[in-house]
């Protein structure tokens, strides 16, 4: 990477970033890495995982990472996404927490595919406090925003940051300078 953190600090008062729910800090770490979707190596749904040099052992939070290169209008991925995020929640120890990642997660990357043109990023990050951290990464500046029209209530899309905003403990958008990140959080009940 740049040597940059992968989750920096939220900027709050500038105006590029926009953070929903109670503050908390940033989650940080390396770990797992992977790519979805159809022109990974892994293939159509698949992804490979690999441990980043100077990783820590799998048990230790650091581990906790997953990541995931998702193509331009490769929806068939979202597929993928919810099945690595299961088995990886699992695995870290925390499967209470599936559900909700996942039919969250499945909103954040849908719609960076949908409505974006381009390819996304997908991260999740489990912090040593069992706080779970979701980014996704697309490469447009334009801001997610819930429909206004007067139909909206009749539409069969567009309700995905009315469940991001009712589930996730906390959530936002951060503008960068090659796109945004869109971002939840969830904890242990």
């Amino acid at each position: 990477m740049d040597g940059q953190s992968r989750f920096p600090r939220q900027r709050t008062s500038s105006g590029d970033a926009y953070r929903f729910g109670p503050a908390q800090g940033p989650v940080g770490g390396a770990g797992t890495t992977g790519t979805a979707g159809t022109g990974g190596a892994a293939g159509a749904g698949g992804a490979t995982d690999t441990v980043l040099p100077g990783a820590s052992a799998p048990g230790c939070a650091l581990h906790r990472r997953l990541h995931l290169a998702l193509d331009p209008a490769d929806l068939v991925a979202v597929g993928a996404v919810r099945r690595r995020l299961r088995s990886a929640l699992s695995h870290w120890g925390v499967p209470e927490l599936s559900d909700t990642a996942e039919l969250l997660s499945s909103e954040l990357v849908t719609n960076a595919l949908l409505h974006t043109g381009k390819g996304a990023v997908f991260d999740a990050v489990l912090g040593s406090d069992h706080r779970l951290r979701i980014e996704v990464q697309d490469g447009t500046s334009r801001l997610p925003g819930r429909r206004r029209d007067p139909e909206a209530e009749y539409a069969t899309s567009g309700r995905g940051l009315l469940l991001v905003e009712a589930l996730a403990d906390s959530w936002g958008v951060q503008l960068r300078g090659d796109g945004k990140v869109t971002w939840f959080e969830l904890s242990l009940p």
